[in-house]
């Protein structure tokens, strides 16, 4: 089992407030975040759509090469993007899509067996499950060559 612990602190009141982000790793600590940076372009902060993206792909990615070494092929690079949509629904927002671009360089693996792994593994990772909600969960996965 394992438990892991982000906290936030919000000053402020709605689109003036301003929150920073801490995570026990110390990966984020005080990492600011706002309106601006949620529904704006200010890049200067983060905001939970991108965080969310990047757990996802974190997530996804781990659990591709695991499914890989478990299926006996070792994974050289795995290079996984996650996008993920907020929209408007009623009068607040939902994520409504994550679409997960995975390349990935794995000796031997034949194409077949590549997207049937990626799919599997999609499937299987916990913050997809997590992420059952989501409408949409797409991957387009593509397997690189090493270079010869």
């Amino acid at each position: 089992m394992s438990e892991k612990t982000a906290s936030v602190l919000w000053n402020g009141a709605g689109k003036q407030g301003l929150g920073q982000i801490s995570t026990e790793s110390g990966a984020l600590q005080d990492h600011p975040y706002g309106f601006a940076s949620r529904f704006g372009d200010e890049r200067r902060g983060s905001n939970p759509e991108e965080l969310l993206g990047a757990a996802h792909a974190a997530c996804f990615t781990m659990a591709f090469s695991f499914a890989c070494e478990k299926a006996g092929f070792a994974t050289r690079t795995v290079d996984t993007r996650a996008s993920v949509r907020l929209s408007a629904a009623g009068e607040g927002f939902v994520i409504d899509r994550i679409a997960l671009q995975l390349h990935a360089e794995v000796p031997g693996l034949d194409e077949a067996r590549f997207q049937a792994l990626a799919e599997t593994a999609k499937r299987e990772c916990p913050l997809s499950k997590a992420l059952a909600s989501v409408a949409e969960i797409s991957l387009q996965a593509t397997l690189t060559q090493a270079p010869t």
